[in-house]
């Protein structure tokens, strides 16, 4: 089971843990009315990237191969980005087929469409234009095909698939061509339009072993506290779903009594949370390297080819990029959907761990293959969709949002789970979403350009 740590007389704290129109952009973008007075704040600044901790600084040198200058400037430039594709996302509707990052040090926004008459108001917006033939959409609808049929065909020999938006198809991991080909099959999808790779590796679940701070369940497992949340006025942490079942117990890092898992999801999703005892007390931190902290600000999805980087206690701080998002994995333990595939590394022990992008929190480490000796991918659960699921908010820096609330489902609401291109109402204005994120008060759709733009 490994190292069981203690602190004598010393509170326990929990820590966050563990882990992106007919010919161009509409003229009413032109035509929007005044912002509020007073400088709006830029997209890293509302985000975090502008002030990169040290801990995600150095892990990104080491395992990107950035110089500090680098490494900075990319959380900058990947910020940014992410509202240039969500602006070009809300212009040309249906016509979008994906946004995505290349390059290592000098990141350049990618936007595909399906038209060539965008191509000059993807262009104006600093984006390469790429036009493919299918639409984010179309291939969104040709992923839920294949999740169908990994309901009634055997998943064991093809145990990854996803959209592939850079080469505008959905994907295939298999055992062999022929395992990949009756997949397809059985989804009624044209084996031309779908890429296959063959490998032998098999993503494996992560649990039994330490991932940032350790927690025991029912005194034998053992996971990591990934994200703080609270529900109301109940502090808790999100975790991995096959870390534990609803009303298992756990206990901390410590061994004192912890919590409760109050609602666990595994498999169709890998997510979970528990309600800690008032002697936990959750912050908005991420352990680092060397026990440094990084602080979360919010939990804004990253873009495809993005840098995000796992916290975990058995092989510490590394970082990778996102290759993609809505991935189903086949684990032996069973299928989940809607994970975000990493080229980061981990290891068992890792499980239930934090992925953050900068300051941005994004999900919970599920499984992966390889080793952090000789690479390999890891799948973490997104962390927006776990918030929205179980009605929490994360514990942030930037603001303690108060809890979800039943308000009218078009009124902007803090604690609330907005998708990109979603429409809210706002002091009497719409406004369409441009990136995935629970809202906070100080996010307002007014002063938040980085995430809003009137609709």
């Amino acid at each position: 089971m490994g190292h069981r740590h203690a602190v004598p007389g010393r509170r326990a704290v929990l820590t966050v843990l563990g882990a992106l129109v007919a010919t161009g952009i509409p003229s009413a973008v032109a035509a929007e009315p005044a912002p509020p007075a007073g400088p709006l704040p830029s997209a890293a600044q509302t985000l975090g990237a502008d002030r990169p901790s040290a801990p995600v600084l150095r892990a990104m040198e080491r395992d990107l191969g950035l110089t500090p200058a680098q490494a900075s400037r990319r959380l900058v430039n990947e910020a940014e980005a992410g509202t240039r594709a969500g602006r070009l996302r809300n212009a040309l509707g249906g016509r979008f087929a994906g946004a995505w990052l290349r390059g290592t040090t000098s990141q350049e926004l990618v936007v595909a469409t399906t038209h060539t008459t965008d191509v000059p108001a993807i262009q104006a917006q600093g984006a390469k234009a790429v036009v493919v033939k299918k639409t984010l959409r179309d291939l969104r609808a040709a992923k839920r095909k294949l999740d169908a049929a990994a309901v009634r065909h055997s998943t064991r020999d093809t145990p990854v698939w996803y959209v592939d938006i850079p080469a505008n198809r959905v994907a295939v991991e298999a055992r062999s061509k022929a395992a990949a080909a009756a997949f397809v099959k059985a989804a009624g999808l044209d084996a031309k339009g779908v890429g296959v790779r063959v490998t032998a590796l098999r993503p494996r679940l992560l649990a039994d072993i330490t991932g940032g701070d350790a927690y025991y369940i029912n005194g034998t497992a053992r996971c990591s506290v990934g994200f703080s949340v609270t529900r109301g006025t109940q502090q808790g942490f999100a975790s991995a779903g096959h870390c534990g079942r609803t009303g298992a117990r756990t206990t901390g890092y410590d061994n004192t009594p912890q919590g409760t898992f109050q609602a666990s999801t595994f498999p169709g999703k890998d997510m979970s949370w528990v309600a800690v005892n008032d002697r936990w007390t959750t912050t908005a931190n991420v352990r680092g390297e060397g026990g440094q902290n990084v602080r979360i600000t919010g939990s804004v999805q990253a873009l495809v080819g993005a840098a995000v980087c796992r916290s975990g206690s058995t092989t510490g701080w590394h970082c990778g990029r996102i290759e993609q998002h809505d991935t189903s994995v086949s684990y032996t333990e069973g299928r989940v959907n809607g994970l975000t595939r990493t080229t980061v590394c981990a290891e068992p022990g890792d499980s239930g761990g934090p992925f953050v992008a900068g300051a941005q929190a994004q999900g919970v480490t599920s499984g992966g293959t390889g080793d952090c000796g000789s690479g390999g991918h890891t799948y973490y659960q997104p962390v927006n969709p776990l918030l929205s699921d179980f009605g929490l908010t994360l514990k942030t820096t930037a603001a303690d949002a108060a809890a979800p609330q039943d308000n009218v489902a078009q009124t902007w609401a803090t604690g609330r789970v907005y998708e990109a291109g979603a429409v809210v109402i706002h002091a009497g204005v719409r406004y369409q979403c441009l990136q995935t994120h629970q809202a906070q008060g100080a996010w307002a759709p007014a002063r938040t350009p980085a995430l809003w733009q009137r609709a």
